[in-house]
């Protein structure tokens, strides 16, 4: 039999107020059940609100450096853990072993890099305008934060907002993906175990309608971070703003790999092999647009899809795996429409393009490495996000044309560009919409201590990861000391 698990709140395992639960199953084979969780509700939500709120008031006096040696702990707990962690991470989710692995380890160099803040959480000061007279700037926690995180990276993610609110003095309420909620309690367990007092993380698990859309309305709730579909981040933006409450936005992408002819080819072929189909080509920053510049494209192409067809799939935690499952049914349902809206829009289905057949596969939501070519940039394979492992092949003329192509769409998260002419690297650097360009990497692969985020579509202008992420956690207080022993008037002519 599989394992029940409930919601933490209170310091408590309880069972939902609703009283139902969902099973969550393996990607890769259906018939194995991870487990049974609660499907909560608006009264676990304010349940859950509640205790935070109690927490935050013992957590905000906690000094800065002792709640970030709480997360270098977590960090201990997790580099102690990694390998059991990743194995069931990849058991409730689908991506192999080694990538899962790496999902644990974003979260321990998070952890480190948090707690280090902690002796940091740096401001600002500024001379006045008027003598004896100083004024500053500090840091303070917020409040409580709604987390909600979605079930691709499902330890990473979390990492990226819960360890930056912790080591800033915030409680946390976390409503994980549905489809991950085993790593979700394995993240809170750790925490609590590293010394993080109780009430200061809550975990509600269940599905967006029923316990992500209270927890965004909450009356005691501060703020929230998002990170999943541009078309729910909106309405979670719109539902804030009634409020004027803020909130953090991660959203789609639409990547794009520009490869010019002057290109290391070897390397740009491994780029868009691992940026299209790595996580099963199920990240916001997938490359799921390739652009070759005319001089480079047949071969280019010819050999990209001899790799492609030589890609293994099955189980990710089965040695040799290159490609795991889709998360779910649905995920794979979506995948099989646009490629038949790509077909339809006249690109050529040069590869994949189909569920595997054969008994090895038959247990899980598989679908076979796609690769367009002959792709437009307006068709929709080439303007929508997918979320799964199909690549758009476009042919451009130029670096112009390529980076005009590039920006032609309503997302701008990751970019990339393979060239050896430092001057067209740069052009692109300055010229392409995106929050983030590589040159010569693939357009996945972002490090824990940069910003993370894009423009358009992508986010509203907030940045997880690296320093920005503080000051979406904490409030700037502006304090003035004046010793002159008399009124001083600013903003006074004189």
């Amino acid at each position: 039999m599989s394992e029940t698990y409930r919601n933490l709140i209170g310091g408590k395992w309880v069972k939902s107020a609703t009283g139902t639960t969902f099973t969550n199953t393996n990607p890769a084979d259906t018939s194995d059940v991870v487990g049974t969780f609660a499907a909560s509700g608006p009264a676990d939500i304010d349940e859950a609100v509640v205790a935070a709120k109690a927490g935050f008031e013992e957590w905000a006096r906690i000094p800065a450096p002792v709640r970030g040696d709480v997360l270098r702990r977590a960090g201990d707990l997790l580099t102690e853990r990694k390998d059991e962690l990743a194995d069931g991470m990849t058991r409730e989710m689908g991506k192999p072993l080694v990538e899962t692995r790496g999902d644990v380890q974003e979260a321990i160099d998070t952890a480190y890099y948090a707690a280090s803040e902690g002796r940091r959480l740096f401001s600002y000061a500024a001379p006045s305008e008027l003598p004896q007279k100083i004024g500053v700037s500090i840091r303070r926690p917020a409040g409580v934060f709604g987390i909600i995180t979605p079930w691709n990276f499902p330890i990473a993610v979390p990492s990226w907002k819960i360890f930056p609110a912790l080591v800033c003095g915030d409680a946390v309420v976390w409503k994980p993906a549905e489809d991950t909620p085993w790593s979700a309690v394995k993240f809170v367990e750790i925490l609590l175990e590293a010394g993080l007092p109780e009430n200061v993380i809550q975990l509600v698990t269940g599905f967006g309608p029923e316990a992500g859309a209270p927890l965004t309305t909450h009356r005691w709730v501060t703020g929230i971070s998002f990170t999943g579909s541009t078309a729910v981040g909106c309405k979670i933006a719109a539902a804030c703003g009634e409020q004027a409450k803020p909130v953090s936005l991660e959203m789609g992408g639409k990547n794009a790999q520009l490869v010019l002819d002057d290109a290391d080819v070897e390397l740009a072929l491994e780029g868009v092999l691992w940026g299209a189909f790595g996580t099963t080509g199920q990240r916001c920053t997938a490359t799921s647009r390739l652009l070759l510049q005319a001089g480079i494209h047949d071969e280019f192409v010819d050999e990209l899809v001899q790799r492609a067809e030589a890609l293994v799939l099955g189980d990710g935690r089965k040695r040799g795996t290159d490609v795991g499952p889709l998360i779910n049914e649905e995920a794979r349902d979506k995948v099989a429409k646009y490629v038949r809206i790509g077909t339809d829009e006249g690109a050529n289905l040069r590869t994949g393009g189909e569920i595997p057949a054969g008994k090895r596969l038959a247990g899980g939501w598989f679908y076979r490495p796609t690769i367009f070519t002959a792709v437009e940039p307006a068709m929709r394979i080439a303007q929508e996000e997918i979320f799964g492992p199909v690549l758009s092949v476009l042919r451009v003329e130029n670096l112009d044309h390529g980076i005009g192509v590039m920006n032609d769409v309503r997302y701008g998260l990751s970019s990339s560009i393979y060239t050896r002419d430092v001057n067209a690297a740069f052009q692109a650097i300055d010229r392409v919409d995106a929050g983030i360009t590589y040159v010569n990497g693939p357009t996945i692969g972002a490090e824990a201590h940069y910003p993370f985020g894009g423009v358009k579509d992508t986010g509203n202008g907030h940045r997880e990861g690296g320093w920005p992420v503080y000051d979406f956690f904490s409030d700037l207080k502006t304090v003035y000391v004046d010793y002159s022993g008399r009124l001083q008037r600013a903003q006074i002519d004189t």
